[in-house]
């Protein structure tokens, strides 16, 4: 994961590094194991000491990593209510609110972060894939082009951009094929996309 840095008046940056949680949306979904924690925490601004915020992350993380959703949810939710601009723990409740499959409710806190910190690409990342797996990859395609804008070294989001060009270019091919069925030269490219993505040929 790449490093955010944020800067403030007082010169003074602190940046915390997170393992990324895994998970899966949808086989045909940008890949949904990318999830990652945004890097660049601003801690000075809640006045709490640095290592009580971290272990109430680790804390949360490690309900999420032993699937205990709700209460996972619940430790993000207490938290938030004491600390509700909080992007770290923002960022991690999106993570559950996905996990428990609760997309919508994601993709909310997810942009809502993405307007509050626009300088973070993952919650860019993660609404991206939450686009994907809705098969809207236009969509998908433009949150990752944000991400990329604000951290180009951002592999993640560089690998899901290409499954994105590879979705988009199904569809053109899928189209292609409707509208002329015996085009010979997209049929190979349209089996390499599906065997690329391990799905089965469609008639």
């Amino acid at each position: 994961m790449q490093t955010s840095v944020y800067t403030f008046q007082k010169a003074t940056s602190i940046v915390l590094m997170w393992s990324a949680l895994t998970g899966a949306i949808s086989p045909l979904a940008v890949r949904a194991q990318n999830y990652g924690m945004p890097l660049g925490v601003p801690a000075v601004n809640y006045g709490t000491p640095l290592a009580l915020n971290v272990d109430e992350y680790t804390k949360v993380t490690k309900l999420v990593a032993a699937k205990q959703l709700q209460e996972a949810l619940a430790k993000a939710e207490e938290y938030l209510e004491k600390k509700p601009k909080d992007p770290q723990m923002r960022f991690i409740k999106g993570v559950v609110l996905t996990e428990m499959g609760k997309s919508a409710d994601a993709m909310s806190l997810f942009t809502t972060l993405t307007q509050d910190y626009p300088e973070l690409p993952e919650p860019y990342n993660n609404l991206a894939v939450l686009y994907a797996a809705e098969d809207q990859f236009e969509q998908a395609r433009i949150a990752l082009e944000m991400a990329i804008r604000t951290n180009p070294s951002y592999a993640t989001a560089h690998e899901n951009m290409g499954d994105v060009y590879l979705k988009l270019a199904s569809q053109s091919y899928s189209k292609a094929l409707q509208i002329e069925p015996n085009k010979t030269t997209v049929q190979p490219k349209l089996a390499l996309i599906r065997t690329l993505f391990g799905t089965a040929a469609k008639p």
